[in-house]
């Protein structure tokens, strides 16, 4: 019993993380949109759904250029470092051919 609930209650998480639109079954396979005849989507449904997936898109490529922004902070982190260890050794250079 306690399985079955935590199955359920998996259920209704992986609907929540989609906003309610799953994209695949709790069993880990595709989802199949059938019109079976006996049911009327209206069309304010898919305009739903098709912001939904915009804004989805537009919230990874965000993720995407955090991720580029954090990596580039890194190499110019280095950069600098670098930039000081090269004065220091002109600075000695200098101090080795003028004096």
């Amino acid at each position: 019993m306690k399985r079955q609930k935590e199955y359920y209650n998996m259920v209704g998480y992986v609907c929540d993380s989609e906003y309610g639109i799953p994209r695949r079954c709790p069993c880990g396979s595709t989802i199949i949109d059938e019109d079976d005849g006996l049911h009327y989507r209206h069309p304010w449904v898919f305009g739903v759904q098709e912001e939904i997936e915009r804004l989805t898109t537009r919230v990874e490529e965000a993720e995407q250029v955090i991720k580029l922004v954090a990596n580039l902070n890194k190499q110019i982190e280095t950069l600098e470092e670098h930039v000081q260890i090269l004065t220091i050794k002109v600075a000695d250079l200098e101090k080795v051919c003028f004096e």
